[in-house]
């Protein structure tokens, strides 16, 4: 025991390995640094309202599942209400983005028309144009149609490929393949529609399954969107639903709060660990890496 304890010992005495040591050591501490406000989370939704703030420790010295059973009904609709309407609005966006972006992609990287290239400019400068310069005007306008306090306006513009980011990155995925692929198809008999979901489509699923994360996880999360267009509390989705539990009577409840947003992670965390593989597939081959 002594001489392998010995041995241990005078490997970590190299440079190169206290190196090493020291570097896995500050990975560790930063990790436990950004996942102390989950850990804290976690803690407190099973702690008394009362108690929230005054027993700082992660571990609760009055264990409680009231949170949980009190936060679920506490609003006038069940959560489950408000997980329906994340859902139906996230995979809607992720339909309409797969769909859309990967057609306007497709049309970009493969198609030769005038002003192509003009056109990618404008979808790369559109990246660049902050969300809130558009708010105005899509607002007067989704007023004009009837649509405030509606799902439309938060889906169908998904529908129509305004996210930029994803066809680009689609666009840049589009554009490592082979283009003798192409050729060989038009031998073959196959036309534009054809060759995209023939060839291209098929060959982009790990492209399309970066978009497909991407747009569950940020859509999920969005709380501006649905703060500007809902308003009726049946149209919440869990974001809106959250902050409900800050302002919905005269105090707040924490508890039920951290409760509520514990179990509102679990689509997000489930998802990704699903894709995880195909996430980091997606990137890697695509022009993020």
């Amino acid at each position: 025991m002594s001489q392998s304890f010995e041995s241990v010992v005078q490997s970590l005495s190299t440079p190169r390995a206290f190196r090493a040591m020291m570097r896995h050591l500050l990975v560790i501490a930063m990790l436990i640094v950004m996942l102390y406000p989950l850990f804290w989370m976690i803690s407190a939704s099973f702690k008394p309202n009362q108690t929230v703030f005054a027993d700082t420790g992660l571990i609760p010295r009055e264990f409680t599942w009231e949170n949980y059973s009190q936060g679920w009904t506490a609003l006038n609709y069940g959560f489950e209400r408000f997980f329906f309407n994340s859902t139906l609005v996230a995979v809607a966006c992720v339909i309409g983005n797969l769909m859309a972006c990967s057609i306007t992609a497709y049309v970009i990287a493969r198609l030769r028309f005038v002003g192509r290239n003009f056109v990618l400019g404008i979808v790369l400068l559109t990246i660049m144009l902050p969300h809130h310069v558009l708010l105005i005007p899509q607002y007067i306008m989704f007023s004009w149609f009837g649509w405030v306090n509606t799902f439309w306006p938060l889906v169908l513009p998904k529908f129509l490929a305004t996210d930029s980011f994803f066809i680009f990155l689609m666009v840049q995925f589009i554009r490592a393949l082979p283009i003798e692929l192409d050729e060989a198809a038009r031998i073959d008999g196959c036309g534009p529609v054809r060759l995209f979901f023939h060839i291209i489509l098929p060959l982009t699923m790990p492209a399309l399954i970066t978009t497909a994360i991407f747009t569950f996880v940020w859509t999920w999360n969005d709380f501006f969107t649905p703060l500007i267009y809902l308003s009726a509390p049946s149209m919440f989705t869990l974001p809106l639903a959250l902050r409900a539990f800050l302002d919905s009577t005269g105090t707040s409840s924490y508890g039920s709060l951290f409760a509520m947003s514990l179990l509102a992670l679990g689509p997000i965390v489930g998802f990704f660990f699903a894709a995880q593989k195909y996430l980091v597939e997606g990137i890697s081959t695509t022009g993020l890496k």
